[in-house]
This record gives structure tokens, C-alpha cells and sequence, in this order.
């Protein structure tokens, strides 16, 4: 077997416009039409193959994900209904790094880099890609889509013709349900508990301000669990079935 082949699988490799993202979530929750969202993509997808290989990362998103995310996705379209438009970036980014590590990775690189200036070399993100996915063409053209993306959801500018990516201002999340069901998208992501302490600046979740008591927030969902650990800081990871 060829190292190639032993690499992580990359799935998210197009660039996903918000527009369509809500859309797919919109006919999750049976507000609109798959036909809708297919003439929505066809507006920018010219060629048979471009338009398939964009829905097949919207199946894996909001229109048929996992069947161990179908739950997750469900409470995000309820989620939906109850919180406003603006909250959809939110929606759909929790959506993609809980179904997609490529993207969640990216996004993890990013919110890091750009913790300290606020900006980063895109370099810097296709360097430390390669040490997980390979020195791929793929690879590099899917980790440029992702910022793409991550740039048309709100989260980062791309300025010196995409060299440098900018992160912008964090979206204020205040409502408790969304602000849990974020916290258990990035525990999805990383795949381990995480301190409550760590969860307002944690890099997967870079665009968004959680504002809200969290240790109260996770205390209340039904879908997450505290817990003490040796140093006495409070720990959180997703309650089991």
C-alpha cells in the first residue's frame, strides 16, 4: 500500500458559498426544496461534475449526514427555528467541523495562527496541512477552498491575493442552545473532553464569542457533561447514549 494511500481522507474539497450551506440547512428542516438549492448551485456551477462533487459536500453537511451526526444535525436545524438568521454561519460551521476534520483542521490552524496578530501567512496553514494530509495537489487546492468558505461564512478576509488570510471580528453567540451545541461540535472535532477554561478561545471555534457563563451553559444541555479532573479545573465532553 502506498503512503498516498494511507492519508487521511480530505472530503470537504470545494468551495461551499453560505448561501448554499443555508439553503441545504433550509430543506433539512423542510423549509425549501432540494430543487431550490440545486438551481442555486447551478447559478455558479457550470459543469455537471463541479455540481455534483459541491452536493455531494452539502449531503455531508445538512442533507445527509452521517448517521451518527443525523441527531447532532436534527438539534441544529431545531436550533434553526429559534435562533436568528444570523446565527446560520454558526450553524453551518459546527456542521463542518463535525463532519469534515479537513475543514475543522483548517479551521483550527487558522483560529491559532491568527490568535496572537490577528493575520497569518496562508503558507503557514498549507505547511502544517501537509504534515497531516501529504504533500497533495489535492490536499493544497482543498485547504485554499476551505478558506474560501471560511472567508464567504464571515470568519476571515483573504487580502495580498489570498497569501494572507485576516481574522474578523467574532460573531457574539448569547443563546445557551446554540452556544451547547457549539461546544459539543468542536468536542465532535477534537474527539476528547476539553476544559471549560479553554472553550472561549478554543481555535476550532475562531469566529464566534460564546457570551455566556459556559460552565452554567454545559451544566444545563442534555448533550454535554461536567466533570472535575486531577487539577481540580472543570472538564466538559459529551454525555454518552
Amino acid at each position: 500500500m502506498s503512503h498516498q494511500s494511507n492519508l487521511p481522507h480530505i472530503g470537504f474539497d470545494r468551495f461551499i458559498a453560505l448561501d448554499w450551506a443555508a439553503c441545504a440547512l433550509r430543506v433539512r428542516a423542510g423549509q425549501e426544496t432540494s430543487q431550490t438549492l440545486a438551481a442555486l448551485i447551478g447559478e455558479k456551477e457550470r459543469s455537471e461534475a463541479s455540481r455534483k462533487k459541491t452536493r455531494s459536500v452539502l449531503k455531508g453537511l445538512w442533507l445527509a449526514p452521517r448517521s451518527d451526526l443525523a441527531p447532532f444535525a436534527d438539534r441544529g436545524v431545531e436550533l434553526f427555528g429559534e435562533v436568528d438568521v444570523s446565527a446560520v454561519p454558526a450553524l453551518c460551521w459546527g456542521m463542518a467541523i463535525s463532519a469534515y476534520p479537513f475543514f475543522g483542521k483548517v479551521a483550527e490552524l487558522t483560529g491559532r495562527l491568527t490568535a496572537i496578530q490577528g493575520d497569518c501567512a496562508s503558507a503557514e496553514i498549507h505547511r502544517r496541512m501537509a504534515e497531516t494530509y501529504g504533500e497533495r495537489e489535492t490536499a493544497y487546492r482543498a485547504a485554499n477552498r476551505v478558506m474560501q468558505t471560511q472567508a464567504d461564512w464571515g470568519a476571515l478576509g483573504r487580502i495580498d491575493k489570498g497569501r494572507r488570510i485576516i481574522r474578523r471580528l467574532p460573531m457574539t453567540i448569547s443563546q445557551d442552545g446554540l452556544i451547547a451545541w457549539l461546544i459539543e461540535a468542536a468536542l465532535r472535532y477534537t474527539g476528547k473532553a476539553m476544559s471549560v477554561a479553554s472553550l472561549q478561545s478554543s481555535a476550532v471555534l475562531y469566529p464566534f464569542r460564546l457570551d455566556q457563563p459556559l460552565a452554567f451553559v454545559v451544566s444545563r444541555s442534555t448533550a454535554l457533561e461536567l466533570h472535575a479532573d486531577g487539577s481540580r479545573s472543570q472538564m466538559v465532553a459529551m454525555r454518552l447514549p
